[in-house]
């Protein structure tokens, strides 16, 4: 391409900010950032507007077949060369000379222009491998639990996508969501490369998604895993939260590590979530016998921190690691991806002088104010008992009402009763109804044995299996299978007949009325349908 097919990009979204450290233009319509760098070898990036928030529980896992079907061309390569999907954004990078960089970019464009369907059944599966593969660590059910089965949430959730996705769905994705007004460009290079064809349909730059809410009350907590205590909150995008977090962190590892030796990782983050807010987490891992005062001593790092007890030496430690980050050769190179990002999402944009100077002017008492909103949105996962004590509420483990309908007793716990009714389904137990709501179900998975499984999009989640529960019948799954929208339905293949759950051996149908419970051994059928209905 000529020099003139590569017009300056007017000053716009803060990026006249970066003149003399970062260039921009546009190839074909998309924003491009470029800065040199002393490696010979040129990085890019070709990054979206879109990712797993963006989609529906029934379509979760779009985003990433789009990325897999748009690299499968490439095949085998010794070129250093991969895609990625995140909550809110999907790359697509390469490191090479400027031919294999033209040559990856311009193949990723032309593979999203006319995606390879004949693979699309082939890479579902491997999708499928690919999460069978990848386990879930203690954050993974986060923010499931803030957000719900939507949005923010989607990224706790399985790629139900990858079973009942078409053609069609797939192809529109691609056609709305990879465009070139939902795209930026970043080169670690003094020009644009020559031969670039990085054609892409027009379209409109998307806005980060809206944001939900399941937690009627912070701070809150929920129970988790043995080993591991897990927070979360959400906070105002600032420099004072990024040295925040590193604060924290060192506060955690020396509290709960080095001086009560109840953990060996303590450790704490703060990223990006969308234009104007980020996300804070800590962790703290302890052996089952120290959970509980490694518990109590992260209560109380947080504690003292949004007291405002920190002392100058931490604010200045973590905040001259901080400056270590923008004291590396190639500056400019190096903050491209970001860059791009915060260009994607409408994010500010500062140069390092403008960062710096925001680092330099952070005080303790800013720090003490990002504590006390972190701490104020928090949601704290704790193994073993509760955190009410912290002065914590437990987040909702059951829903506030149920439905009325026909009653479906349990046939091996009589104070187990599933409800199926016209405005949905309720478990009922002695603990407490999980109900899903028709209106409100983010997605029903279906099986041709009768099973059904409905998620609501508080992530509340009522499983359905005939072979369970007395008299629900063909008729009463039709009632599910006509009440739930169509869009949110998820068939599933056939279970091998050892799949299909049984009443436990010894158990007994329910007894008449007035007759004498029976007591049988092993676990049983609340505890096991209750934990299917708590979020996870």
């Amino acid at each position: 391409m000529t020099a003139q097919e590569h017009p300056t990009v007017p000053a716009t979204d803060g990026l006249d900010a970066l003149d003399g450290f970062v260039r921009r233009t546009t190839v074909h319509g998309i924003p491009t950032l470029f800065a040199p760098s002393s490696d010979r070898r040129i990085t890019a990036g070709l990054t979206f507007r879109v990712g797993h928030a963006d989609e529906t529980l029934p379509t979760r896992g779009i985003t990433h077949l789009v990325e897999h079907l748009a690299l499968h061309h490439l095949g085998l390569s010794d070129l250093h060369y991969n895609g990625a999907t995140a909550i809110t954004y999907t790359l697509f990078h390469v490191t090479g000379d400027e031919d294999e960089v033209v040559t990856y970019l311009n193949g990723v464009c032309a593979a999203l222009r006319d995606l390879p369907m004949g693979r699309m059944e082939t890479e579902k599966e491997i999708l499928r491998t690919e999460a069978g593969g990848r386990g879930k660590g203690p954050l993974s059910r986060m923010p499931l639990w803030r957000y719900g089965a939507q949005g923010y949430g989607l990224g706790s959730q399985d790629e139900f996508g990858t079973w009942s996705l078409t053609a069609d769905q797939v192809r529109d994705w691609a056609e709305t969501r990879f465009t070139r007004d939902n795209a930026v460009l970043f080169l670690t290079a003094d020009r644009v490369p020559d031969g670039l064809d990085l054609t892409l349909p027009a379209g409109r730059r998307f806005p980060t998604p809206p944001v939900t809410s399941t937690l009627p009350v912070t701070p809150a907590w929920l129970h988790g895993e043995d080993g591991h205590v897990v927070f979360t909150s959400v906070v105002r995008r600032s420099t004072a939260a990024s040295v925040f977090a590193e604060v924290l962190g060192r506060a955690l590892f020396q509290d709960l590590r080095q001086k009560g030796g109840y953990s060996y990782s303590a450790e704490a983050d703060c990223s990006p979530r969308d234009a104007d807010f980020a996300t804070v987490t800590a962790y703290a891992d302890a052996l089952p016998q120290k959970q509980d005062a490694a518990v109590g001593g992260f209560v109380d790092a947080f504690a003292r921190l949004r007291a405002g007890r920190i002392e100058q030496s931490e604010l200045d430690s973590a905040r001259g690691k901080l400056l270590k980050r923008y004291d590396v050769p190639d500056l400019g190179a190096a903050l491209l991806p970001s860059y791009a990002l915060s260009l994607l999402t409408g994010h500010r944009i500062l140069t390092p002088d403008q960062y710096r100077e925001e680092l330099r002017a952070v005080t303790v008492e800013d720090l003490r104010g990002v504590a006390r909103e972190a701490w104020d949105g928090g949601l704290l996962q704790v193994p073993g008992a509760g955190a009410d004590w912290a002065g914590l509420t437990q987040a909702p483990h059951f829903s506030p009402s149920g439905v009325s309908g026909t009653l479906h007793p349990s046939l091996e716990d009589d104070d187990v009763t599933l409800i199926i009714g016209a405005a949905g389904v309720t478990l009922s137990t002695p603990a407490g109804l999980v109900t899903v709501r028709y209106d409100a179900c983010a997605a029903m998975t279906t099986r041709p044995d009768g099973g059904r499984c409905l998620i609501g999009l508080d992530g509340f989640q009522v499983i359905v299996e005939p072979t369970l529960f007395g008299d629900v019948t063909a008729e009463r799954i039709a009632v599910l299978d006509k009440s739930v929208p169509p869009a949110a339905i998820v068939p599933l293949p056939a279970r091998p007949a050892a799949e299909i759950p049984q009443p436990r051996e010894g158990a007994v149908p329910r007894p008449p009325a007035g007759t004498r419970k029976s007591t049988v051994r092993g676990e049983s059928l609340m505890t096991r349908l209750l934990r299917a209905g708590r979020r996870k």
